[in-house]
């Protein structure tokens, strides 16, 4: 033991602190901007591995409820801790997607959630998983609000809705990783398998943060802004932000139910294996990925608003199947009803979001969606303690169909910046040359879509 430690003086300690805070404010600034087609993958690849992280975690649940001695009302509330944490880190990482760039923000968080994912497998007990999801959702939240700045700016690069396309890449993640859990789940004990999970994710950042940070180098996020304070531009739709938040996180509560809780329905109550468990949460999201993949071209087919109340009705009725039924095939079909229904949901709104609000809009719609996402499990959890795994998956139709009815209530011109021309008229406007081919093919809510998507490319 050392007879003494020698603390360095404060004004060292100030000294030593001013490199590293230039060192991180400058990172973006001396990287260079990666051609539109690698950042697209780069991308892809981040919000690929939040679903490969996450999907490994909802094949594992319930082998970590048996390890650590969890019910339903227990494993509810260790679920919330999860939620808590990442709905804690949400505007922050808004605000720091703001002064830092979403690329840095982004390659961050995608090491971050790497790193903790092992976490949850080493739990023993109860409050240990509490803490380990606490940490987990944490790292959660912020991959969430940064990938989705930063696929919104992508969009406004590339000049054409891409964010439903990144949003497949989850969900392909979160089929690989689910399918993986289900077949390891009997030779790999959770702690192995959750830490092959954070090294693949580590190597994958290792590729894909220098791209992602070097997307701040973009030169319309960094165009200063010579606007006057107050300016109608500037006047964030607090409102309209909020209920498109209650729109995705409607339906996302759906999609955290069948994460956390749908391979425990298979096992409990159609009596599945644990590897056609497992199928269940990877057949919903197979079936995420494929809607999502097409979600550009049925915006502009179907309209955004035919799309939205159609797939939320669409996976009320999943779940109406699923809950229902006594045969195991029939219930895995009316999860991928589920999939199918919800997948464009949630990025259609998070991408209006993020064209009203910046940054920031996406952190508050992010929020009040996750909440659903993130809150639906523990809610589950204490409704099937009271009531049965099956009646509480129901209440996933019940706000399904709340979802088409907030749609139907979302009137364009309402929730379109007060700055934005007469809906006749601002999609002849000049601005935004690559997405003025795609607007003018489209009508009705695809037009009203790609005129909000214009604002990110204009001051």
């Amino acid at each position: 033991m050392p007879a003494s430690v020698v603390l360095p003086r404060p004004d060292v300690l100030a000294r030593a602190r001013a490199p590293v805070a230039g060192l991180v404010r400058s990172a973006a600034g001396r990287a260079p901007l990666p051609p539109l087609g690698r950042l697209r993958v780069a991308v892809a690849v981040l919000f690929a591995l939040d679903g490969v992280v996450f999907g490994s975690w909802a094949a594992r649940v319930p082998d970590v409820s048996a390890t650590t001695g969890a019910g339903s009302t227990a494993l509810g509330f260790a679920l919330l801790c999860l939620s808590l944490g990442a709905l804690a880190c949400m505007q922050l990482t808004g605000a720091l997607c703001a002064r830092l760039g979403p690329g840095l923000v982004s390659a961050v968080a995608g090491v971050g959630v790497s790193a903790v994912a092992v976490l949850p497998g080493l739990a023993g007990s109860v409050p240990a998983l509490c803490a380990a999801l606490l940490v987990f959702g944490a790292a959660t939240g912020m991959v969430n609000v940064a990938a989705n700045s930063l696929g919104i700016q992508l969009e406004a690069r590339a000049g054409r809705p891409l964010l439903s396309g990144l949003h497949a890449a989850f969900s392909g993640g979160g089929l690989l990783g689910a399918l993986a859990g289900g077949l390891v789940s009997t030779a790999l004990p959770v702690p192995v398998h959750l830490t092959g999970v954070a090294v693949v994710g580590l190597a994958a950042m290792a590729w894909a943060a220098p791209v992602l940070v070097g997307a701040d180098r973009d030169p319309a996020r960094q165009r200063p802004d010579r606007r006057p304070a107050g300016h109608p531009a500037d006047r964030r739709p607090t409102a309209a932000l909020v209920l498109l938040g209650a729109v995705a996180g409607a339906t996302a509560y759906g999609e955290g139910a069948l994460s956390d809780w749908g391979a425990l329905h298979l096992r409990e109550q159609l009596h599945a294996a644990p590897a056609l468990a497992a199928a269940g949460y990877a057949g919903f999201s197979c079936a995420m990925a494929v809607g999502r993949l097409a979600g550009g071209q049925l915006v502009l087919a179907l309209g955004e608003r035919r799309l939205l109340v159609g797939g939320a009705l669409l996976a009320a009725a999943g779940v109406l199947t699923s809950v229902t039924t006594s045969s195991l095939p029939v219930a895995l079909a009316g999860y991928a009803l589920v999939g199918l229904g919800l997948a464009n949901v949630f990025p259609l709104s998070i991408a209006r979001a993020g064209a009203l609000g910046g940054p920031s809009g996406v952190a508050l719609s992010t929020t009040v969606g996750y909440a659903g996402l993130l809150g639906g499990p523990p809610v589950i959890g204490f409704l099937a303690e009271q009531a049965g795994l099956p009646m509480a998956l129901g209440t996933v139709a019940l706000l399904a169909v709340v979802a088409a009815v907030l749609v139907l209530g979302l009137d364009g011109d309402r929730i379109r910046r007060p700055a934005l021309p007469h809906p006749d008229e601002g999609w002849l406007l000049p601005v935004a040359a690559g997405l003025r081919p795609v607007a003018v093919r489209v009508r009705g809510g695809a037009g009203s879509y790609v005129r909000d998507l214009q604002l990110l490319a204009v001051d």
